[in-house]
């Protein structure tokens, strides 16, 4: 219904001195379309398949023309399938047979039409950018769409056409539209879309927050015109509005007029003078966002073909008209301009690729305002039907038009939000032995400028919420403890996520074992596969770095003292020989061995991997040799081991 504001393009067909036909004719010269295609319809069925084949292709064509300006694609396909079949002459008819099965999501079928039409016309763009949206369209279908969740907002919707939502101001508690309900002013019905002609109506939200029905609005604003497409001031004390005139005369084309709000009560538009320019059609204004600019669409010269989206300075008027230029307008018709910030544009367009009809398209402004990047805003948000006129709310929601799932092309307005995505990190702090500590220190620092802060419950757990695709660095300490650094990249992709991630601290007062240290048999050579292990423990170093260490090395119970006592020596030796060659100062650690003399106290987590062993036992020769000989060969395996022990606080 939004295009009874428009005539897009007329154009020139063959002639036929039937009465009917010429008032057909007339009408769809004045924009008329939902009379032109009943009387185009009543011509069409009394002409004679055989005898009339041509006129017949002719007026079915004409149909079709009708039924794609009142957005019936199915109806339009229909119409333009039987002026193929009666073979009508102009190869423009591929063109929008390709448009119509567009709109019907009939994406292969579109493409050969398109690909027809080229055949005639090589470089007609139109065809060019259908093809390209017929494509986008069927990898969307198996892509995933957007975040984005779009639903009818049932309570501003009549069985009519209900389209074109804007907030009024930044409270956003009172919602306006356009209504073409039975309740709008007047008796009579539109000669283009066949329905009472468009009011604007208003909703507002009650004192919980809850939308109330709509009303038209008050004041001298509805009349038995066309009224509708809304926009306001910043302030919300000015309306500017899309008002059709239509003469017996001439054709059917829009103005702009202004409003003034007083109270809850609206003044007499006064015509808004753009240009004096008086045949083309200016309307679908929007204020930027700091009431400098005012958009709009028109079909007044100088564009790049359709309709074109212009804007005026409102403060300097004179010599401030100027086209938004090729990045944004096409040969096609670029509508429904909505000026988010002044580098930030919406609007609707059927000339750049899209999934049928009308698509929602984002325009930035690059940093240097010579250029425009635009990006289609993808499903769900457009569908293969007309989807336009969007306003927004606080963040990613608010309100836009579609006439999606309506066979009769009849517009409604719909709600959207994109959910937040909740991406989360979270953990446990604990010590060596696996039990928690509580009241540790998280702190955790993005790329982005972030730095969060969280303290360890008594379970030891941690949690915090997360950007998108940013590099983060996590620090957890306590006191008693040494400190632990982890480095954490969070995905890019757009759904939840939640990670997983642990610190385990080492305590100050008491040895600290260092797991996967391995050495070759009866050898102080450190094994390849302790590499990893060993570079953990040259970060933890460097996270400590006012630290001093004893490096000490434990043998089992297997050799004598004096070999023993060599063999550990050699491997702690070994141990500080790989962390001063990573660059930990030898001042900070002296190596120790103490062969089989300081057996291993089992500790809790011990006696969780083996329960056959007692928490607090200490595994002597004695104890070992009452075990069986797997035990045993268990128990001098624990006993084997290279840990650390905390010497001094205070290195500097």
């Amino acid at each position: 219904m939004k295009k009874i504001f428009f005539i897009i393009c007329v154009f020139a067909l063959c002639g036929c001195n039937a009465p009917k036909l010429s008032k057909a004719d007339e009408a769809f010269d004045r924009g008329e379309y939902f009379d032109a295609q009943q009387i185009y319809k009543k011509v069409y069925n009394k002409l004679s398949a055989k005898k009339d084949r041509q006129l017949r292709g002719e007026v079915a064509f004409k149909q079709g023309l009708c039924y794609d300006k009142l957005n019936m694609s199915a109806n339009a396909s229909k119409a333009f399938q039987n002026a193929k079949r009666y073979d009508y002459s102009d190869s423009i008819l591929y063109l929008y047979l390709g448009k119509a099965l567009q709109g019907e999501g009939k994406y292969d079928a579109a493409i050969n039409a398109y690909d027809t039409y080229l055949s005639y016309a090589p470089d007609n763009a139109l065809a060019k950018e259908g093809i390209n949206g017929c494509r986008m369209a069927i990898m969307a279908k198996t892509n995933r769409k957007t975040r984005y969740i779009v639903k009818k907002a049932q309570l501003f919707n009549s069985p009519r056409a209900d389209y074109a939502p804007m907030y009024l101001d930044k409270n956003l508690d009172q919602l306006y539209f356009t209504s073409n309900t039975e309740k709008a002013t007047g008796n009579s019905r539109s000669e283009i879309t066949g329905m009472k002609r468009g009011d604007i109506y208003v909703s507002r939200k009650d004192e919980k927050g809850n939308w109330k029905r709509p009303e038209p609005v008050e004041g001298g604003l509805n009349t038995e015109a066309d009224e509708g497409i809304i926009c306001f001031s910043p302030d919300g004390q000015t309306m500017y509005l899309t008002r059709a005139r239509r003469s017996e005369t001439s054709n059917t084309s829009v103005e702009i007029y202004t409003s003034k709000r007083s109270d809850a009560t609206w003044s007499e538009p006064q015509k808004f003078e753009i240009t004096s320019d008086t045949l083309s059609a200016v309307g679908h204004p929007s204020v930027s966002s700091d009431g400098t600019y005012l958009y709009f669409c028109s079909d007044m010269p100088g564009g790049f073909g359709g309709l074109d989206i212009w804007r005026i300075n409102l403060k300097e008027r004179a010599g401030s008209l100027e086209n938004l230029g090729p990045q944004i307008n096409t040969q096609g018709n670029e509508m429904f301009p909505y000026s988010r910030t002044d580098s930030l544009l919406y609007f609707s367009s059927d000339g750049h690729p899209g999934f049928g009809g009308l698509d929602l398209f984002k325009a930035k402004l690059n940093t240097t305002g010579d250029y425009w990047s635009v990006e289609n805003l993808g499903l769900p948000l457009n569908s293969k039907g007309d989807d336009f006129g969007i306003t927004f709310g606080n963040g990613e929601n608010g309100f836009l038009s579609s006439n999606r799932d309506d066979g009769r092309g009849r517009d409604h307005i719909y709600s959207f939000e994109l959910p937040d995505i909740h991406i989360t990190i979270s953990g446990w702090v604990l010590d060596k032995d696996e039990e928690p500590v509580a009241n540790a220190i998280i702190r955790i620092v993005g790329d982005d400028g972030s730095n969060q802060k969280e303290v360890s419950r008594d379970d030891g757990s941690f949690r915090f919420n997360l950007d998108r695709g940013v590099r983060y660095v996590m620090k957890a300490g306590a006191t008693g403890y040494l400190n632990v650094k982890q480095e954490f990249v969070s995905d890019s992709a757009e759904e939840d996520a939640d990670y997983a991630i642990d610190f385990i601290l080492a305590a100050v007062n008491k040895p600290q074992v260092i797991e996967n240290i391995f050495y070759d048999f009866d050898k102080a050579t450190l094994r390849p596969e302790s590499k990893d292990a060993l570079d953990e423990l040259a970060q933890m170093m460097r996270d400590n770095p006012h630290i001093t260490i004893e490096m000490a090395a434990h043998t089992d119970r297997k050799g004598s003292d004096e070999y023993n006592i060599s063999l550990s020596e050699r491997r702690a030796k070994s141990v500080v020989d790989y962390l001063i060659a990573a660059g930990i100062s030898p001042d900070r650690m002296n190596p120790k061995g103490y062969g089989e003399a300081v057996p291993k106290t089992v500790t809790k987590r011990i006696n969780r991997e083996y329960p056959q062993f007692p928490e607090g036992t200490v595994l002597t020769e004695e104890y070992i040799l009452t075990l069986s000989p797997e035990d045993q060969e268990a128990a001098d395996q624990i006993n084997r081991r290279t840990e650390f022990q905390v010497l001094s606080l205070d290195y500097f």
